[in-house]
């Protein structure tokens, strides 16, 4: 001891913390971030989040199913599963992220817990900051079920092959699913007739007018019959939520039109937000946030993607705000920094009718148009762009043992 009868203080280690005579005082540990659900846009958060915390995402499927071009997973599986059907440990980006795989069940707010159903049984996981990017639920296209690898694979090669067989398909709905699928069916077989039913003048209404126009005539070139002014009465029940057969019959007065497989892309969603808070959902089940994404009312608590009520689009799936969320998360967690507000596009944009033989063509926000070869996308934009630089590396697939 020192002549002034202190103690002497305690030195400080290499490691950066500080050891006296009770032993050492070990940093806190890090927070923890719970992200519910690891579609595209809870992916791109976990990968982007800068963060030093403890990062754990839940996710009912062992892989991600993504919602993108899908056209192509209808009438070109194989191709299409290549680049979005990807199991999760084989993003380099997720890396020390544990992934749950298991349903949300409830979230208890005030302990700030998240109860999670699993194949093995029921956890609690504890959070200090929360992400909810729980997307939707639209029939075939996408489901919130507890299920493996085997499963999936089974799910989307039957819905391949029941179009395999058409001769004759109906598609109803003017969106960008709707008319990418028809474009995607007759190409791949253009002896095959494909007719699109919607109740406008023009499809994608949520689109600038020179897409849409651009869009339409790009349909009448590939051979797809247009069926403007017909609006769809629907089936009862859930029977539009699957491809099903024939006739379709109309609101707007037309007579019913046969086809060996109807294919409803209407859209109809439902947010998968049933184990959240009331507090946090406004009347249709959406979850409300302010404009950095934080959920209304909820402190570290934020929201992304198609089950967030970021604007009357609910484009946060679209438009980057899975980097305003990860920004967010991480000034959250630090206590200092600015965060960033996000900012809806006023049109829809992007690649409307995914991957077709003459190459890929992106649409801008005021329509105007970009075509890139399909040398370019499967040597460049793919692997270099989508899985290089956004999901910031993807290992290759594992080949099946003889």
């Amino acid at each position: 001891m020192p002549g002034n009868g202190r103690a002497a203080p305690p030195a400080r280690s290499r490691r950066g913390y500080r050891s006296g005579p009770v032993g050492p005082i070990m940093p806190p540990m890090k927070k923890r971030v719970v992200i519910l659900g690891l579609g595209e846009t809870g992916l791109l958060v976990a990968v982007n989040l800068r963060a030093d915390a403890d990062v754990v995402g839940i996710a009912p499927k062992p892989c991600l199913v993504s919602g993108q071009d899908l056209g192509s997973r209808i009438a070109d599986l194989d191709a299409w599963r290549e680049h979005h059907v990807i199991e999760y440990d084989r993003y380099e980006g997720l890396r020390g992220v544990q992934h749950v795989q298991g349903r949300v069940a409830s979230v208890d707010p005030e302990a700030r817990l998240v109860e999670v159903t699993t194949p093995e049984g029921t956890r609690a996981l504890p959070y200090d900051a929360l992400v909810i990017a729980l997307g939707v639920r639209n029939g075939f296209w996408r489901d919130a079920d507890l299920c493996g690898q085997d499963e999936v694979d089974r799910r989307l090669r039957a819905v391949a092959s029941r179009f395999e067989r058409a001769r004759r398909v109906a598609v109803v709905g003017s969106g960008a699913t709707g008319v990418s699928a028809a474009a995607a069916l007759r190409e791949q077989d253009p002896t095959r007739e494909v007719h699109l039913f919607y109740g406008g003048e023009l499809p994608l209404p949520a689109y600038h007018p020179r897409a849409r126009q651009a869009v339409r005539d790009a349909l009448v070139a590939a051979g797809v019959t247009l069926h403007p002014g017909h609006r769809a009465a629907l089936p009862v029940g859930d029977a539009a939520d699957q491809p099903c057969e024939g006739p379709v019959s109309f609101s707007t007065g037309q007579d019913p039109w046969p086809a060996d497989v109807v294919l409803y892309a209407i859209g109809r969603q439902r947010p998968n937000t049933e184990a959240l808070p009331a507090a946090w959902l406004d009347a249709e089940g959406y979850v409300r946030v302010d404009d950095t994404l934080g959920v209304v009312g909820a402190p570290g608590v934020f929201a992304v993607g198609d089950c967030a009520a970021s604007d009357p689009d609910r484009s946060s799936a679209r438009n980057s705000g899975f980097l305003t969320v990860a920004h967010n998360l991480g000034v959250f967690l630090a206590g200092r920094g600015r965060p960033a507000r996000y900012r809806a596009s006023r049109h829809r944009w992007g690649s409307i009718l995914g991957v077709r033989r003459d190459g890929m063509r992106v649409f801008a926000p005021n329509g105007t148009s970009v075509r890139l070869p399909r040398r370019f996308v499967s040597r460049f934009l793919y692997p270099v762009v989508v899985r290089r630089l956004i999901y910031k590396g993807i290992t290759p697939a594992r080949r099946p043992t003889d």
